[in-house]
């Protein structure tokens, strides 16, 4: 059972704040009474969250590019002359991929990269020193597609299984100043991710995929996110039927890879 008080007074910075995961954890974090950092590149939703969540005045909106890492240090010095301190940086901020290897053009490519791998992994490196001093944990929005590759998602997928890389090793070499790293995996998750997807040429993917209307609702994904935050797990998969998959590669590969061709790309 989660322990109800542990996110309260807690300094909790998210970037990705402003929809889908990011936002409902934001929502249920500052219902538990933590202090947020509310990051994305949209200001005004992210103005729009703030004023709607319980003790609105307690929280920053700090907009940020993922993709400008040498904004992120004076994004950080905001963050300390505000609250002092970082207690939780979660790194949910990031770009989903709808095109295929084929013909996705290398801008397509580079910037996926630099959205979900450069900019997140150089971020935490810039807020690791205040992580330990707080002895504070790392909660990383992987997906499903981090332990596997899938249709329309190469360079996605690339992008996650890096940050895989990158938190293992990092997460066994910070357990000895006190910081814990959690990687989530979500699946099927109701959010408009495949909508603000891209495409082969970098335009907008701009629809809801069909296993996005029909995936867990996102409250659900963020209660276990929470949960497992609080637990501080190592890795935890989140969805329906498709986590299934995961344990699949695992004992049965050759039926794997069988089971996923016949699955819908979108």
């Amino acid at each position: 059972m989660r322990d109800q008080n542990l996110f309260k007074d807690k300094v909790v910075w998210l970037t990705g704040a402003s929809s889908g995961i990011g936002k409902e954890l934001s929502i249920q974090l500052a219902e538990l009474g933590a202090k947020l950092v509310l990051s994305s590149r949209k200001e005004e939703l992210l103005q729009a969250l703030k004023e709607g969540l319980p003790n609105s005045k307690e929280h920053l909106v700090l907009p940020l590019d993922l993709t400008r890492s040498s904004d992120f240090e004076s994004a950080l010095n905001q963050v300390i002359a505000q609250y002092g301190c970082v207690d939780y940086l979660i790194q949910n901020g990031g770009v989903s991929q709808r095109g295929t290897a084929a013909d996705s053009t290398e801008t397509v490519v580079r910037k996926i990269m630099e959205v979900n791998f450069f900019g997140n992994v150089l971020l935490t490196r810039v807020v690791l020193p205040e992580l330990r001093k707080s002895k504070g944990q790392i909660l990383v929005i992987s997906s499903i597609a981090g332990k596997f590759g899938f249709f329309l998602r190469s360079s996605y997928s690339a992008s996650k299984h890096a940050l895989h890389g990158y938190y293992e090793s990092l997460a066994l070499e910070e357990e000895e100043n006190g910081i814990a790293v959690t990687i989530a995996c979500p699946g099927k998750i109701n959010t408009p991710i495949s909508s603000n997807a891209v495409g082969s040429d970098g335009q907008k993917h701009g629809q809801m995929d069909h296993n996005q209307e029909k995936g867990m609702p996102v409250e659900e994904c963020v209660s276990q996110l929470l949960n497992a935050l609080s637990t501080k797990k190592r890795e935890v998969l989140i969805g329906n039927r498709e986590i299934k998959a995961v344990t699949l590669k695992r004992f049965l590969p050759a039926l794997f890879w069988r089971v996923i061709k016949k699955q819908s790309a979108t």
